[in-house]
């Protein structure tokens, strides 16, 4: 196999597959990155669990493939002194990597032995704009659950209906909701459990002003999320998902109109006062008797008092709440105002667009 390319190519292809490389593996090949030259150069990682192919342009001599010590790899491009980049390996295996008047000889291993990523059949699919994935991803993982005693809930579930996709996220403490509808063909009804991991490899590869489409594919215990030049497939989770629907309330006892970037400034102000290894301390909201939103923090740092302008509609109100949760929430929030409903001392508060159904952010208030 002889290759030549780009110094920065090979960089950036690498810095994507590197993800999907286990940093410990049992199997001491899938410490490599797989890079095959065929038609076009390929580069993979896979760790059993999740794979990243990743295509990259470059002049191919001589076809073949081999696996390549990621750690080493990565570590020798990026340090080459020039943009050209030659790679050349030979019957026995050895790597020779050229860059101006430097060269490096490497020990290279057979790629026979390197695991197939499974193959994800053709079947239904849903097409996104990369934009809008990446913020559908954005605004939901956050609230991906840690806790693997419920492995439904370390991902995020993804449901299709016709032209409407949700993306929701729950850890038992709350729950975010996105949901869009997109354009193209109807792809019918599908859903699944894709690891929070998994997108979180997926929202780095996505262009944030992208407009060309993923295309993803679900099959059997499977999912491909299929960029183009890059394409991810990971496990799915199995199991039935939690019944989130249900979860949300349809009343409210209180609303409260008000801005997000105002209402997300003081509670980060008011978490300046709270230290995070301690929860014994939460952030209250409550209202003054002007119906001004009133939000407080005393701890034995010190103490925050600040106030908000917002409209009420309903009863006063006087809860406690984690404050990390909130901000999570009110961060991921891209619009002017913002609706939220009160459901007594405790009962969930649900956080929602003004106008339209977007988005749910639903967090639970703490007991006193």
């Amino acid at each position: 196999m002889k290759i030549i390319g780009s110094r920065d190519r090979w960089m950036e292809a690498i810095a994507i597959v590197q993800k999907a490389v286990p940093s410990r593996s049992t199997l001491a090949i899938l410490d490599g990155i797989l890079v095959e030259a065929d038609e076009t150069v390929k580069l993979t990682g896979y760790d059993l669990e999740t794979g990243i192919e990743c295509l990259m342009e470059a002049d191919i001599r001589e076809k073949g493939h081999i696996v390549v010590p990621s750690r080493m790899f990565g570590d020798i491009i990026r340090k080459l002194p020039e943009d050209i980049v030659m790679m050349e390996v030979s019957e026995n295996g050895q790597i020779t990597i050229d860059s101006g008047k430097t060269h490096f000889t490497i020990k290279g291993i057979a790629a026979d032995g390197y695991p197939k990523i499974p193959v994800v059949d053709n079947g239904k699919a849903v097409s996104i704009r990369q934009s809008l994935l990446k913020d559908m991803i954005r605004q939901t993982i956050f609230a991906v659950s840690s806790d693997e005693s419920r492995p439904t809930l370390n991902g995020c579930y993804l449901r299709c209906e016709g032209n409407q996709v949700e993306m929701v996220a729950i850890d038992g403490f709350r729950l975010a909701l996105r949901r869009k509808t997109v354009e193209g063909d109807e792809v019918g009804t599908m859903s699944f459990i894709v690891p929070g991991r998994t997108l979180q490899e997926v929202v780095r590869v996505l262009e944030s002003g992208g407009e060309q489409p993923v295309l993803i594919r679900p099959s059997g215990n499977h999912i491909l999320f299929d960029m183009g030049d890059v394409k991810i497939t990971s496990r799915l989770i199995q199991g039935e998902y939690m019944n989130y629907r249900g979860i949300i309330p349809q009343t409210a006892d209180s609303t409260l109109v008000v801005s997000p970037v105002a209402m997300m400034d003081a509670i980060a102000r008011a978490s300046l006062i709270i230290s995070s290894e301690d929860k014994r301390f939460p952030v209250r909201l409550s209202m003054s008797e002007d119906d001004t939103l009133v939000v407080t923090a005393n701890t034995d740092i010190g103490t925050l008092r600040e106030e908000i302008p917002v409209e009420l509609t309903g009863n006063r109100i006087d809860i406690d709440f984690n404050p990390r949760y909130f901000l999570d929430a009110l961060k991921v929030i891209d619009q002017e105002t913002v609706t939220i409903a009160f459901n007594g001392s405790m009962g969930p508060c649900v956080m929602k667009p003004s106008e339209g159904s977007d988005f749910a952010y639903l967090v639970l208030p703490l007991r006193r």
